[in-house]
């Protein structure tokens, strides 16, 4: 064999030499170069090379092959000359791996396999061959050897898997795709040593024996496996065991085996059904989102799957007291209360259930209605807690209700239809009381807006309701209050001064008004006079609040009362009227009244300085009539001054008249309305506490003067007023300004307590200063300058008229 194949190659190569010939360029190297120096010139003379390339077809060797080595090809140089050629090979399978699968004969240029080849390793090789001189010059170009091993069927087929699973539909019909198996081969795919074949050579069902008859078919060139039978029903068969075959060689060569397992998948042919169709169940009253009980239903497919899952629903629950859910472990219909249950209204509910399966039925089960069951539900009676009818209880009253007045009627009830008492837990003002058989709520006292616990107009109150097993609720009660118009302005302030002979648009008295009351039963005030003072006196509105008094015409300095009515904003409206004492007075360039020698003097003077001398006159003025007194007591003589002959006019030392002025609660007692206290002459300039004629308590121990209840103690004392009237119609205005600082003096006594005084003792010998004048004669004296003293010395003036 290895003779005929070099032979075929030696004549191949003979063929090809004469076609390379012919077909070779003519543009090669020694062309170019003819003369070439070499070794064995000298040698081969004569010598002709013509260059040619070697085209050497595949040369096939078997796989597996026993007879090693084997001469494969040989090849020679085609060079003419009779030097040595050396042969050599390189490439896969000889110097680089995998080695030493061939070798060459150096002399003879034969190439040969020196073990068995395995296709499914290496299918091919591709080897270099050289042709050199003995001294390593190329006398060819490297050739290409290519050796392609052929293939042998040692291989047997195997299936892609060891268990291939799938599924199929119950009820499906014969021809029915359900899975598809594969197998593989390693040798070469393109000849019959790969071409497989499937068969199935046996089959189990799962339950045993539950079907005997041949229900799949399997294609034999691509595996597919198919129903070929009816009769699939997953209530009698679980699964299906296949026993798979696979073979080469279109089914004749070498053969494998495989299993495939087939489950027969469910479908909804089977709708659930109730079991038992009737339930009974308590639930008890005022309880919600709780599981009262439970119903079951049967399903014949598969556990699990949502054709097994079961949906209930309720059809016959207007008012969406309950709700059923699904178990997903045991399928059971969980009936559950969303809604509180009343006793009193429905102690029984009967419902119809419905149940269905998750998924829709297939048109391959029985066409039968949905079952249905009946579950009566029994309502457990308890004590219930009595319920207010509004939670808190908004009563809106005005403030000026009257006592006894009823508010609310009607605030409880209770479910069990039991007695009820009631209470009220919190009242901090008693402003209400409640009737404890009826609820009744009535005003029990006047309500009052400015109480501390009005908050933004609304009084709180808690009352409580009792059943007749003890169980209690409480409401907040909450009253609104409404303001209403109870108290009539109050004018502010009720005295003053207007400048005499000043423009009419800028003297005036400013007045406002107070009011108890609020919005909008106060402001905006209205100010009127009344109309017989409407000729010297009007009023002008300023803004809501405050209005000023303005003469109409010159008026001559003096006091004058104006009658003022002021009224409020309120329904009803309220007014009062006031008295203002408004003094009219030339006033200095600070707006202030000033007397007429004040006025003579003009504003270079500072008053306060004028003031100061005005009383440091009249002290020392004081202080020498008191000494004349006692120089005159001193002769003892007792003058009884007649009409006209004396300053006072008097019987006897006690006939003494120490009140000039005959005013109206300025001072003493409360009886004491004739006259005013002597503490009103009392010097503003002397501190609390200086000893003297005029000083209440004077000559009494500070400590043992009574205590004001009307004032705290040790309080600092106001500011007395300090200026002196410059003008004898001032002295009014002095006095009563005086006593307003000592009513409001903390610490003195308290203007309804006995006034005290520094005793000077009887038979003094100062005796009355009526005496004073008759010391030096008893002659007539003139009075006619107390006529000059002004309005207030004229009853004086009057007393000593000689008329």
């Amino acid at each position: 064999m290895a003779v005929r194949m070099l032979v075929a190659c030696v004549l191949m190569g003979t063929l090809l030499q004469q076609v390379w010939s012919s077909a070779e360029p003519h543009n090669n190297e020694e062309e170019l170069h003819p003369q070439v120096l070499s070794p064995w010139r000298g040698q081969y003379k004569g010598m002709v090379r013509v260059k040619r390339d070697w085209i050497i077809p595949p040369i096939r060797v078997s796989e597996n092959s026993k007879q090693v080595p084997e001469a494969l090809v040989q090849i020679k140089s085609d060079k003419i000359f009779t030097g040595e050629v050396i042969y050599k090979l390189e490439g896969p399978g000889v110097d680089q791996d995998p080695k030493n699968l061939f070798e060459i004969d150096d002399k003879t240029g034969v190439i040969r396999s020196k073990r068995p080849l395995d296709r499914e390793k290496y299918n091919s090789f591709t080897l270099k061959a050289f042709a050199l001189s003995p001294s390593g010059e190329r006398l060819e170009n490297p050739t290409t050897i290519e050796i392609v091993v052929l293939d042998q069927n040692d291989n047997r087929p195997a299936f892609s898997k060891s268990q291939f699973v799938g599924s199929v539909s119950e009820f499906s019909i014969p021809g029915t795709s359900v899975m598809s198996v594969s197998a593989t081969d390693a040798d070469d795919p393109m000849t019959e040593n790969a071409a497989l074949s499937y068969f199935i050579i046996g089959q189990e069902s799962i339950p045993a024996n539950a079907i005997t008859k041949k229900m799949f078919g399997i294609n034999n060139q691509t595996g597919a496996i198919y129903t070929r039978d009816v009769g699939l029903d997953r209530e009698v068969v679980k699964s299906f065991r296949l026993k798979l075959q696979v073979a080469d060689m279109g089914g004749m060569g070498l053969t494998s085996e495989g299993v495939a397992i087939i489950h027969v998948s469910d479908i909804n042919n089977h709708a659930p059904q109730f079991s038992p169709a009737t339930y009974s169940m308590t639930a008890e009253e005022n309880k919600n989102d709780y599981e009262i009980g439970r119903v079951n239903v049967t399903d014949r497919d598969d556990q699990g799957t949502r054709n097994w899952e079961a949906k209930y629903s309720i059809s016959n629950d207007p008012h969406s007291h309950f709700a059923i859910r699904t178990d997903p472990d045991t399928n059971q219909g969980v009936l559950t209360v969303l809604e509180p249950l009343d006793y009193e209204v429905q102690s029984e509910h009967i419902l119809i259930l419905t149940v269905e399966n998750v998924n829709p039925l297939s048109n391959k089960a029985p066409n039968l209605p949905l079952s249905t069951a009946t579950v009566v539900i029994t309502v457990v009676n308890e004590n219930e807690a009595p319920h207010f009818r509004e939670d808190p209880i908004q009563i809106v009253v005005p403030e000026s209700v009257l006592p006894g007045t009823l508010l609310q009627t009607n605030i409880a009830f209770d479910p069990d239809n039991s007695d009820l008492r009631y209470e009220i837990s919190r009242d901090p003002d008693r402003w209400l009381d409640i009737n404890k058989d009826t609820g009744d709520i009535s005003a029990r006292r006047s309500f009052n807006m400015r109480s501390p616990h009005v908050k933004n107009n609304i009084y709180t109150a808690v009352v409580k309701v009792i059943d007749a097993g003890g169980v209690s609720t409480t409401a907040t009660v909450a009253i609104i209050l409404t303001e209403t118009n109870d108290f009539p302005p109050h004018l502010f302030p009720l005295s003053g001064s207007v400048c005499r002979g000043a423009s009419r648009t800028r003297s005036g008295l400013v007045l406002t008004a107070v009011d108890e009351d609020l919005s909008p039963h106060a402001a905006p005030f209205f100010f009127e006079i009344s109309d017989d003072l409407s000729v010297n006196w009007t009023i002008i509105q300023v803004n809501d609040t405050h209005a000023v008094l303005q003469p109409l015409v010159e008026l001559e300095a003096g006091e004058y009362a104006v009658t003022v009515l002021v009224s409020d904003s309120g329904s009803p409206v309220l007014d009062a009227y006031a008295q203002v004492n408004v003094t009219v007075c030339p006033c200095d360039s600070f707006g202030d009244c000033k007397s007429e020698a004040g006025a003579l003097l003009g504003s270079s003077v500072g008053i306060s300085f004028i003031a100061l001398v005005i009383i440091m006159a009249s002290i020392t003025l004081l202080l020498l009539l008191l000494l004349l007194a006692v120089a005159m007591t001193t002769c003892g003589r007792r003058h009884h001054i007649k009409k006209g002959t004396g300053l006072l006019v008097g019987e006897s030392e006690d006939d003494i008249r120490d009140n000039v002025f005959n005013y109206d609660e300025q001072g003493g007692g409360e009886e004491d309305e004739n006259a005013f206290n002597i503490d009103l002459l009392w010097n503003p300039h002397d501190a609390p506490g200086t000893p003297g004629p005029f000083y209440p308590g004077a000559g009494v121990p500070r400590g043992k003067q009574p205590l004001r209840k009307d004032a705290p103690h040790d309080l600092p004392s106001p500011t007395y007023p300090r200026r002196p009237p410059t003008d004898p119609t001032d002295i009014e205005d002095y006095i009563n300004d005086g006593l307003e600082a000592a009513d409001n003096d903390p610490n003195v006594p308290p203007y309804d307590t006995a006034l005290i005084y520094d005793y000077e003792g009887d038979g003094s010998l100062a005796g009355s200063l009526s005496s004073i004048a008759s010391c030096s004669s008893d002659g007539d004296q003139d009075y006619d300058y107390l006529n000059n003293w002004g309005p207030r010395f004229q009853k004086l003036a009057n007393m000593y008229d000689p008329r």
